[in-house]
């Protein structure tokens, strides 16, 4: 049986994913609040589907390996989607690094060497990991978020910027996050898997949304900003993550043949691992490939792909 893991979906996007993904995996509903988890699970057993529901702290060593083992324990585990995370106004910059960052790495290491063939890993970033672009010399930090003594480490740079330090952390923390799964990019493709990051704008239907839109003034003002005129749903969210979950199955069969030609054409079989879907190349290890690479090259693979079909 496939098997979705859905950290954070007790509400809000999580919540959004788990009931996509229903359809076609038993769903493990993981949150903080256990007794979210628990009506989520019975929402999504109301609709047809199977669920089960596990009360996970992405902060706790023995919470994230609880999580990810009972999702391994009931079948392949597939798609992991991992939306739990704070906002700059629901804790102090600590617990917004250590929820969005640390426990962001704690879990992708745990599901890593539990992830099946075919299957994919979405972290949750944002716009702000966009915007708010930490200092060179902070960058080396935020790739080792489970240094014991990274909080303190990281602590010298958290000046707020002249806003305050909360929102500072949440951008820096997701901006970790896409390097992480930069980072972890070979690691899963080396088992077939995927691990992508994946950045929400405004969304303002959910709990979260509401309360930062209340509290935030920029909030507002990006609002305005957005030709739509309206902020976006987490059933955008859920649809975007629910893509990336079903590519991962039609990318096994190609990663093998494509190593061996991006190894015959850039002369590297370890550095790169390129994932092909199929509209085009879609993602590279570290995103080396397409630095390194020369355009002429970079041409040459994806007219190579496109005489694949």
């Amino acid at each position: 049986m496939d098997v979705a893991l859905v950290t954070g979906a007790g509400r809000g996007m999580g919540l959004a994913c788990a009931r996509r993904m229903v359809a076609r995996c038993l769903v493990v509903v993981a949150d903080i609040d256990g007794e979210a988890a628990a009506r989520a699970a019975q929402d999504l057993e109301r609709m047809g589907g199977r669920a089960l529901a596990v009360r996970g702290d992405v902060t706790s060593p023995d919470d994230v390996r609880r999580m990810v083992a009972t999702a391994a324990q009931e079948g392949r585990l597939v798609a992991v989607a991992h939306a739990a995370g704070v906002s700059p106004t629901m804790a102090d910059w600590r617990r917004v690094i250590e929820v969005d960052l640390c426990g962001s790495a704690r879990l992708a290491a745990a599901v890593e060497p539990a992830i099946a063939e075919g299957g994919a890993m979405v972290c949750f970033a944002s716009i702000a990991g966009h915007l708010l672009v930490p200092p060179a010399e902070a960058f080396a930090l935020l790739d080792a978020p489970l240094d014991p003594h990274f909080l303190t480490k990281l602590e010298l740079f958290m000046d707020g910027a002249g806003a305050p330090v909360e929102g500072q952390a949440y951008g820096w923390a997701k901006r970790g996050v896409m390097r992480l799964c930069e980072r972890l990019a070979a690691g899963f493709g080396a088992r077939g898997a995927r691990i992508v990051s994946l950045s929400p704008g405004l969304i303002l239907d959910t709990p979260q949304g509401r309360q930062e839109l209340e509290h935030q003034p920029a909030m507002r003002a990006m609002l305005e900003l957005t030709p739509l005129g309206r902020g976006g749903r987490a059933e955008d969210i859920a649809a975007v993550v629910e893509t990336k979950v079903v590519e991962g199955a039609e990318l096994v069969a190609l990663r093998e043949t494509i190593r061996r030609e991006v190894t015959r054409r850039t002369g590297s079989a370890l550095r790169y691992t390129i994932l092909v879907a199929p509209g085009g190349i879609e993602k590279t290890s570290s995103g080396k490939l397409a630095r390194r690479a020369t355009q002429r090259r970079y041409a040459e693979l994806l007219a190579w792909q496109a005489g694949l079909g």
